[in-house]
This record gives structure tokens, C-alpha cells and sequence, in this order.
């Protein structure tokens, strides 16, 4: 097989940003999708379309997957011989839950194949861009082979052997950005009542949004267990949440996120931990204890 090359099957945003840094790159690159138009703009600058995702897989030995869960690889690569899956780097960027990724490579060792679980941290607009990163978990002789290849789409941050761990990683960033970026957009809902721009509120939004210094106080304390309620009180918070809530309906705009918070922080003082640390939530938010997992899953 050709050197710098690869296969990227599925060409969503991402797919065909992925496609086009390594065109830039003087790479081979061969492609597949289900509506072939999209592979258009990439083929007038040197991509190769294969006819189907069998000619895909079988044009190299890194194939990267772009696409919008594992059940749809499954769809696309369920009727491909397993002889040309043989000896394949299944680079899977889709995004899954931890389990489905374990499952998925099994699926790929059933096969002859090599799963490489990735979860890409930047849009598309990142891809190429320097300090751009991309989580990934699999087999670490596999990883190292072919860590050139990644990395030039961005930087490669391989977080361990266990195939679920890189989806993990990828969710637990996933929670803190939807959860953030949501609140931003309440936000804008709520200043757009009172004739607020989104440029007029952006420096504001920006300083509200850079939680380092929570992030760096608060890990070694919530560690070690320690909620003391010497620099926030729950219940303090609470009441926060509550002038949030009323301050959005008076403006009209839907509560249904800032009600969701506010109740959050009511069962954590209904559970006992008014006078702790708001961090106290994270025992709330446990539920009935810690999620299953494999030994060995630390990174």
C-alpha cells in the first residue's frame, strides 16, 4: 500500500475538513460516502472516490471514520468482506458512548482489524490548526505507528489501551462544553429581551466562560473529598439560581434551563448540603455511585 495515504469514510463538516488537511499535505487520500456529491470539491483537488466502502477500505491501510455513531459504521462496513478489513487501522472518530466503542473493536478484532477510538476537541474550523487536539485510546504499538498520520490533523493525545477510554474522555468534555455553550445561548435569549447584542455582551461572556481558576481550586478538593463551605455555601447558590430563574421570566424568555440548574441546586440542600461547598453536587450528581468500568482504565 501507498505511504501517506488514507481512506476517510463519511464527509459530514468534519470529514471533509479532515480530507482536505491531508490533500494540503500531499497525501493520498481516498473517500467514501453515502450521498457522493459531497466528495465533489475534494475530488477536483486530487481525492479519489471509491465507488463503495469495500474499494475504500481496501485502497489503504489507515481508514479513518467520520460518521454519527458506531451504529453507522456498522451500516457501512457491516457488508464489507472481512478479508479486506484484515490488517486495517480503523481510526474511529465517531462519536459513542465508551461501551459501544469496547464493542466496536471487538467487532474490528473479530475481523482482523484494529479499532483506534478517537474523539476529536475542535470543530472543523480546528483541524490543522496548531494546538487542536484529538483524544485516543487502542493498542499503543498501533497508535505510535501511525501517531505522523494523526497528528496532522491534530495534536494526538492517546489516553490509555482500553478502546472505551478515549469516548469516555470524549463525553466528559462533551458534558462541560454543551452545558456551557447552552448557557450561553440562554444567555443571549435573555440580553436580546433588554436590547443587548451578543457583541455587547462578548467581554462579559468571555470572562464568565474561562472557568480555570474554578477548575484549578476546586479538582484537589473535590479529590480529596473535602466540600467545606468556607468559600461558596449551596444554599447561597441556591438563591443565585432562583434571581436567575425570575430574572429570565420577567424578560419573558423560556426557564426551562435555568429552572433545570435552579432544582438541581434545591436537591442538593433538600439532601443536606446547604451549608457545603456548591461543589457538594458532585456527590448529588453521582446518583447511586460510580460508573462501571475496566480495570486498568486509568490513563
Amino acid at each position: 500500500m501507498r505511504q501517506n495515504s488514507v481512506t476517510v469514510i463519511g464527509l459530514g463538516p468534519m470529514g471533509r475538513a479532515m480530507a482536505g488537511t491531508y490533500l494540503d499535505q500531499g497525501y493520498d487520500v481516498t473517500l467514501w460516502n453515502r450521498t457522493p456529491s459531497r466528495a465533489d470539491e475534494l475530488v477536483r483537488r486530487g481525492a479519489v472516490l471509491a465507488a463503495t466502502p469495500a474499494d475504500a477500505v481496501a485502497a489503504n491501510e489507515v481508514v479513518l471514520l467520520s460518521l454519527t455513531d458506531y451504529q453507522a459504521l456498522y451500516d457501512v462496513l457491516g457488508g464489507v468482506d472481512p478479508a479486506l478489513l484484515a490488517g486495517r487501522v480503523l481510526v474511529n472518530l465517531s462519536s459513542d458512548t465508551p461501551d459501544r466503542a469496547r464493542e466496536a473493536a471487538d467487532w474490528a478484532r473479530e475481523r482482523g482489524a484494529v479499532q483506534l477510538t478517537g474523539g476529536v476537541l475542535v470543530p472543523p474550523s480546528g483541524i490543522g490548526s496548531p494546538g487542536s487536539s484529538t483524544l485516543y485510546s487502542g493498542p499503543k504499538d498501533v497508535f505510535e505507528a501511525h501517531r505522523a498520520t494523526l497528528e496532522v490533523l491534530t495534536e494526538a493525545d492517546h489516553r490509555g489501551e482500553d478502546p472505551g477510554l478515549a469516548a469516555l474522555y470524549y463525553q466528559l468534555n462533551m458534558v462541560m462544553f454543551w452545558t456551557s455553550l447552552s448557557g450561553y445561548w440562554q444567555a443571549l435569549a435573555l440580553a436580546d429581551a433588554y436590547g443587548i447584542t451578543a457583541k455587547d455582551l462578548q467581554p462579559y461572556a468571555l470572562r464568565a466562560l474561562d472557568l480555570q481558576q474554578f477548575v484549578e481550586f476546586y479538582g484537589s478538593r473535590v479529590d480529596a473529598g473535602d466540600h467545606a463551605g468556607d468559600v461558596d455555601r449551596l444554599a447561597m447558590g441556591l438563591a443565585s439560581a432562583e434571581h436567575v430563574v425570575h430574572t429570565v421570566a420577567d424578560a419573558g424568555a423560556d426557564t426551562a434551563l435555568p429552572a433545570a440548574v435552579a432544582e438541581l441546586f434545591r436537591r442538593g440542600v433538600d439532601a443536606g448540603y446547604g451549608d457545603a461547598s456548591s461543589s457538594s453536587l458532585v456527590e448529588l450528581l453521582k446518583g447511586k455511585g460510580k460508573g462501571k468500568g475496566r480495570e486498568g482504565d486509568a490513563a
